[in-house]
């Protein structure tokens, strides 16, 4: 990328198209707590824009507004609220029906569909995430929505009958855990946080919502509908520093489930607070460092595509991104020659630019670290491999290639989380077996090869180390019937529209002896509907 590209990257304000153009920054005090929005008159926090406008002096980085800097006295009203709408299990919303609550979830999806477009505008400006993307992510979780609601329907359909095993007559069915907080991704601030969210509030449990550090004035345009949807105290949406508000929600021991999505060590001290560790049930999607293995018999062509996509879509800020490349010495050249053509082809750009690539970064800082990595490895060996690596103005890092990289430098080990792609020659496939073996992380990994036996080899090689093995693929969440989880300081429990509605619930029995005034106490019950849970009830 040349340094005239850089010095216009940035658009001027009368240059962005009228449709994506953003009103006067939007001071939000307001948040959700007991079915009602109360405004915040304390200090706010400013949310900007990973967006620069240029302008004849310098560069104007947008403040898109700013949110409420609650306190944790403001944070534990709202879980108090959420654990009184809880009531040990009493309250109205853990007795509704299933077929009640999806209808609630089904209000809400009503209501969140109708601001699909400033949603999808917040999505871009908020985190930079290019128009393409931040429509799918949007699509993706209503459609994730309706998916999670028809899994349910049919878990209670396979509940709705009686079991007779050793003369001992049951019913079992999932019932919820309690008071849940849930706090999602910055790169994912709708999809990942709804994944989690969704399922909690649909299996009976209330929430405590905390939106993610960036792509936060997105969730704003959806307070109403929360609102609107569900009853008081049942979601709870606060805002504020982690380390005040999160810290003390955790602290005082009332918080059942914890589905979180960041960091390991993140997860590792919020779960340290809670006072009752074994009450608490955790989801948690965490670090990884996904390699990309290419083989000497290999499609180059396809490894390329793949690990192109893999490694930078979203500029590399996904927790499923190609984090390392493998690759055989006898076809390094030509896999770095192939890949650093395709990557000229990736078009910087704005956000709103269908044709946009590669966008601005959201993090404050990500430049000056993803630059003291690039410069690590530099100094240990290592070259920037394609024409214009590393290049970097505000809050745009253009995609590096290094190579070789190997493992006394950083970039080795660290999560870059940005569009650095580390590639490691190697001889022996060994080499990248004790990698994967010997790693903190667990995730994901992909392997491209042509040869049966050498990619039958290392499957069984891996498959005990990483939740997922693609082949010939890169490293992906989907679909999201499929399990999505991770080993060692990747991941806790399981996601997936089936999984994450087991994770928020748990299977409760109510037995009897088979005798025939036991059947005719229950055949009561059921006739006169004197029980929410003992039911025949079948939903269509």
């Amino acid at each position: 990328m040349s340094t005239s590209q850089l010095d216009t990257l940035f658009p001027r304000a009368e240059d962005i198209p009228e449709q994506y153009r953003l009103g006067e920054p939007v001071e939000q005090r307001e948040y959700l707590v007991n079915g009602e929005l109360l405004r915040w008159e304390g200090a706010l926090a400013t949310v900007y824009s990973p967006v620069y406008l240029a302008d004849e002096a310098h560069d104007q980085q947008v403040v898109l507004g700013s949110t409420p800097l609650l306190d944790a006295d403001a944070a534990m009203v709202a879980l108090d609220a959420a654990v009184k709408a809880y009531d040990h299990g009493q309250g109205l919303w853990p007795n509704l029906r299933v077929a009640e609550r999806i209808q609630h979830v089904e209000t809400f999806l009503a209501k969140m569909r109708e601001q699909r477009e400033t949603v999808v505008r917040l999505l871009m400006w908020e985190i930079g995430k290019n128009l393409k993307d931040s429509e799918k992510e949007f699509d993706r979780t209503c459609d994730y929505i309706v998916d999670t609601i028809e899994s349910l329907k049919e878990l209670d359909r396979k509940s709705s009958r009686f079991e007779q095993v050793q003369g001992t007559i049951g019913q079992i069915r999932r019932v919820p855990l309690g008071v849940a907080l849930c706090m999602g991704p910055y790169n994912y601030p709708l999809n990942e946080t709804f994944t989690t969210l969704i399922p909690a509030l649909i299996m009976g449990n209330t929430v405590v919502f905390k939106p993610a550090k960036f792509g936060v004035l997105l969730i704003r345009p959806l307070l109403e509908a929360f609102r609107d949807s569900f009853p008081p105290g049942v979601i709870n949406v606060i805002y504020g520093r982690g380390r005040e508000t999160v810290s003390a929600l955790m602290a005082s021991g009332k918080i059942d489930v914890f589905a979180f999505i960041g960091t390991h060590k993140g997860a590792s001290d919020l779960k340290r607070l809670h006072p009752r560790p074994h009450r608490l049930r955790a989801a948690l999607g965490l670090d990884a460092k996904n390699p990309g293995i290419v083989l000497p018999e290999v499609d180059l062509d396809n490894a390329v595509n793949e690990a192109i996509t893999g490694a930078l879509s979203f500029n590399g800020q996904r927790c499923t991104a190609l984090k390392i490349l493998f690759v055989h010495e006898n076809v390094l050249g030509s896999f770095l020659d192939k890949f650093t053509a395709k990557l000229a082809t990736l078009k910087p750009g704005m956000p709103w630019d269908a044709s946009a690539a590669l966008t601005p970064l959201p993090e404050p800082g990500k430049v000056d670290y993803l630059n003291g990595l690039l410069d690590d490895a530099v100094s240990k060996g290592a070259k920037v491999v394609n024409p214009g690596g590393g290049e970097s103005r505000h809050s745009f890092f253009y995609p590096a290639v290094l190579s070789p990289v190997s493992p006394d430098m950083r970039i080795y080990h660290e999560e870059q989380f940005g569009p650095l792609v580390p590639v490691v020659p190697y001889r022996d496939v060994q080499e990248v077996i004790d990698y994967v073996q010997e790693s903190d992380y667990g995730q994901q990994l992909s392997i491209f090869g042509n040869n049966s036996a050498e990619v039958g080899r290392l499957v069984d090689a891996f498959v005990n180390q990483v939740g997922r093995i693609n082949i010939n693929a890169q490293c992906q969440r989907g679909p999201d019937s499929y399990p999505f989880n991770g080993r060692k300081n990747s991941a806790e429990g399981t996601l997936s529209v089936h999984d994450a509605l087991r994770v928020f619930s748990i299977r409760t029995l109510v037995a009897s002896r088979g005798t025939a005034e036991s059947k005719a106490l229950l055949n009561d019950i059921i006739l006169n509907r004197e029980s929410v849970f003992i039911s025949t009830d079948y939903i269509l």
